[in-house]
């Protein structure tokens, strides 16, 4: 072959076809500065600062501020961010009245996602995604969630919704809209405390989907109502509520040994044990392992949190299984005296503040977040007319 003949065409090597991982267990898809979950060492830090020591000395308010801008406040950004937390507490009346409307046996959780697209129609910047309009309307949603929480028990009991207490910390206001007492400060330190366990935890279900939702530059209250819409189920923050209904069912702490046999038996789900990422346990659960024996003890209700350690220890005799966050919270919860189906809605009134940092980090990265999928269908397949089918 002469060296003027034409030479083959190169060709391009085909890139390769990336995995497919169920459930993206293990892919990374986004970064973060917020909040790092360490499987391995069973640690989950906030900017930096490991939970315990923030459990153990920061108020909600506190990691709040931590969490949405970056740092710790020091006194005077905490007042200023405590007092804008605390105006921006009432709901619009409309919101309100239409509570009223809902039939009694309306989930707390569909109240709350309809109820924070609703808001969206009261704020001036609604569709706004600077970061300034998005930060404000953060700390206003993080006021109102609890107030709506509170209104809505309120009102389905036949009851007229109590005022916020511009004199109470965010925590204890929650509280006390809930039954009209001023919580001693046992409570109001636990209640704060569940409300610090839960503000953030990485890239979880409801997170990822209003980091998505915010990556086609839709607003806060958008991306909390997806935020919402996938907290809601038993997988995520449904199993606190799942967990409290075991215990009752159970019953009795004599009760604890036959049932979790007879569940292992039956292949029954045990909600609030396991963890994708804790291989070794939850470092949530401890605190909150602590604060339901404490509370139990002091409300007079220390039945729950006893048979809770049995059910742990039944579990572990059949499987090495750790409690998750849900697991012990639902005693304590349930002590504090907040009903069964408002569980979820604590953990939204928590991570709303989670939520909405990630959502500015979105902001922040102005990518579309657009995965692909893996086609597994037919090919080849030809059109058939309806006459012949």
């Amino acid at each position: 072959m002469s060296s003027n003949s034409p030479q083959p065409a190169a060709t391009t090597p085909a890139p390769a076809k990336p995995p497919f991982v169920k459930g993206l267990a293990g892919v990374v898809a986004a970064q973060t500065a917020i909040s790092h979950v360490d499987g391995p060492n069973s640690t989950l830090i906030y900017r930096g600062i490991n939970i315990n020591d923030l459990v153990a000395q920061a108020t909600y308010e506190e990691v709040a501020y931590l969490v949405l801008f970056g740092t710790l406040p020091n006194a005077s950004q905490l007042a200023e961010f405590d007092a804008k937390l605390k105006a921006n507490r009432d709901l619009p009346q409309a919101i309100t009245a239409w509570l009223y409307t809902l039939p009694k046996e309306t989930v707390p959780m569909e109240v709350l996602r309809t109820a924070v697209s609703m808001m969206a129609h009261y704020e001036d910047d609604v569709q706004s995604i600077s970061i300034d309009s998005t930060i404000a309307k953060a700390i206003r949603l993080t006021a109102q969630l609890t107030t709506l929480c509170a209104a809505y028990q309120r009102i389905r009991e036949g009851k007229a919704p109590i005022a916020p207490n511009a004199d109470l910390s965010h925590s204890a206001n929650m509280l006390y809209m809930l039954n009209g007492q001023v919580p001693s400060k046992d409570l109001e330190v636990a209640m704060s405390a569940y409300f610090v366990l839960l503000a953030d935890h990485s890239l979880n279900a409801s997170t990822f989907t209003a980091r998505v939702i915010a990556s086609t530059q839709a607003d806060l209250h958008s991306s909390i109502s997806g935020a919402l819409a996938a907290l809601k189920g038993p997988l995520h923050g449904g199993a606190n509520e799942a967990t409290m209904n075991t215990l009752l069912e159970i019953g009795e702490p004599d009760n604890v040994d036959p049932w979790v046999d007879n569940a292992f038996a039956t292949k029954r789900l045990i909600m609030g044990f396991g963890h994708r990422i804790y291989k070794n346990g939850d470092p949530r659960a401890r605190v909150l392992t602590r604060l339901a024996d404490e509370i139990g003890r002091k409300v007079g209700m220390d039945k729950y949190a006893k048979m809770s350690h049995m059910v742990e220890k039944a579990v572990q005799r059949h499987r090495e299984l750790y409690p998750n966050v849900d697991f012990y919270s639902a005693s304590l919860l349930y002590c504090l005296g907040i009903p069964i189906d408002l569980f979820t809605p604590m953990f939204a009134c928590s991570r709303i503040i989670g939520w909405s940092a990630h959502v500015i980090e979105q902001y922040k990265d102005s990518v579309l977040i657009r995965p692909a999928a893996e086609y597994v269908g037919r090919l080849g397949e030809s059109y058939t007319a309806i006459e012949n089918r």
